[in-house]
């Protein structure tokens, strides 16, 4: 098996949930000419109409992607008791669509870091919530992820869990199965910490990740420290191009790889839309997509003929249809593609 590509519409979270001038359909359609083997949801997507889930499911199948796993946003730190309880409901609900699409994946997270709940009470909180999840989400076949996360862009507070030593006292506690982690090297940036260093505690619990690359578009994290008790994203925040930033994927996918990583990656790009998403640099763009992220999973063939050969093979099958035009040869413009491809392998 190898990794399989999922892409999330980062750049357009606004259209779809805030100002609505796009609908999920629209996405579909538009990633359905991305080189990917499925589409990432976020909870905000959805609307619970048995009518409406039938017709998303049915987008998916015409266009021969998956929805591998659910981006939820549950606030597991809510000091009230009536609003925790519909949290938990809601998280419920939110495994039974995963299920509905046949997905494998549902995001949980800590929660919201309220001033009023203290570090002890908090963890406490969130691991007596995620344990009473895990029988509902093992009778639906869902496994919970936990992401090490910066905030939630409708949140007012950063993400409880967001220091490195938090996350993993949480995780930690958790043995089983049906939870694992979502792991995001940019937010481990954003909170000030080395994202390989986080890998390296919990490589063996990774069963999904988000890929992408953040930068301050002005000052430093201190500044942005200031600005994180407001409603959604400080504005000098921004998702860069994946590769262009600060991770070193080489050295995250290594170490995957060395684990036996072969679940689904999620790409969070494109904040500048579809041309982005499709720059000569960007991991969405055709076939780059699966030479940006697989090359590092094998980096012992690198040097070898083989090397030519097992790109293609591991490469989704969207790409390779591509490449080939319907008396099964590849254009000329794409065998060009192909030799500069190779150079840069």
């Amino acid at each position: 098996m190898k990794p399989k590509l999922a892409a999330f519409p980062k750049c357009y979270i606004d259209e779809l949930c805030v100002h609505q001038t796009m609908t999920l359909f629209d996405w579909i359609e538009m990633a359905s000419t991305l080189s990917v083997d499925g589409l990432e949801f976020y909870s905000g997507f959805l609307k619970d109409e048995p009518a409406f889930l039938e017709e998303v499911k049915n987008r998916l199948l015409k266009h021969g992607l998956k929805m591998p796993m659910l981006c939820c946003s549950p606030d597991f730190t809510q000091p009230n008791p009536e609003l925790l309880n519909a949290e938990i409901e809601r998280e419920k609900r939110m495994i039974e669509l995963t299920a509905f699409f046949r997905g494998k994946f549902c995001r949980v997270l800590s929660g919201q870091r309220y001033p009023e709940v203290s570090r002890e009470e908090g963890i406490s909180q969130v691991v007596t919530v995620l344990n009473s999840l895990l029988p509902f989400a093992e009778n639906h076949g869902v496994i919970l992820t936990m992401e090490n996360h910066y905030k939630d862009g409708f949140w007012r507070y950063p993400e409880f869990a967001q220091k490195m030593d938090v996350f993993l006292e949480i995780v930690e506690q958790m043995d089983s199965p049906w939870f694992g982690v979502n792991f995001d090297p940019s937010n481990t940036v954003l909170a000030g910490e080395d994202p390989i260093q986080l890998l390296k505690r919990v490589k063996h619990r990774v069963v999904s990740m988000h890929a992408s690359d953040r930068y301050l578009m002005s000052g430093t994290l201190e500044d942005l420290r200031k600005e994180e008790n407001e409603i959604g994203y400080a504005n000098r925040l921004a998702h860069g191009v994946i590769g262009k930033g600060v991770n070193d994927y080489d050295v995250i996918f290594t170490i995957l790889r060395e684990a036996g990583f072969q679940s689904w990656i999620s790409i969070e790009d494109g904040m500048h839309g579809m041309d982005d998403l499709r720059s000569p640099n960007d991991p969405w763009n055709d076939s780059s997509v699966a030479l940006f992220l697989l090359r590092p999973m094998f980096p012992k063939l690198r040097r070898t003929g083989r090397a030519r050969a097992l790109f293609f093979i591991e490469t989704p099958g969207s790409v390779l249809s591509s490449l080939r035009d319907k008396s099964g040869s590849a254009p000329a413009s794409n065998k060009c593609r192909r030799r500069r491809l190779w150079r840069r392998w």
